[in-house]
């Protein structure tokens, strides 16, 4: 069975604080081939398409493609800050190693 990605409370509402529902955006989580171990993660603000997996919460929207989604199968979206600076993160069960960057994991 293929665990949907989770969206932590923090993740939303700092999109909340930026206002990207209001401008009708989404955070978007993408995977793509390529970074230092084979895959490496595209976070953006985009707008929802057709075929996104939508998680939805406080009025607030991440979406994933379906491409990307098995990659992502049970990984947790997070908002981290810490001193080098703020940022979304991925905690993903699937990366079997992962780079310093930590926007690069292989499988």
């Amino acid at each position: 069975m293929n665990l949907p990605p989770k969206v932590t409370d923090r993740a939303f509402e700092r999109l909340s604080e930026i206002g990207a529902g209001d401008q009708g955006q989404a955070l978007r989580v993408a995977v793509e081939g390529g970074g230092c171990s084979g895959f490496q993660y595209e976070i953006k603000l985009d707008e929802p398409s057709g075929d996104d997996l939508v998680l939805e919460s406080q009025g607030q929207k991440v979406v994933i493609d379906a491409v990307s989604l098995p990659f992502l199968t049970g990984a947790v979206i997070d908002f981290s800050e810490e001193l080098i600076g703020a940022r979304f993160v991925i905690e993903n069960p699937n990366a079997s190693s992962s780079c310093g960057c930590g926007t690069s994991f292989s499988m």
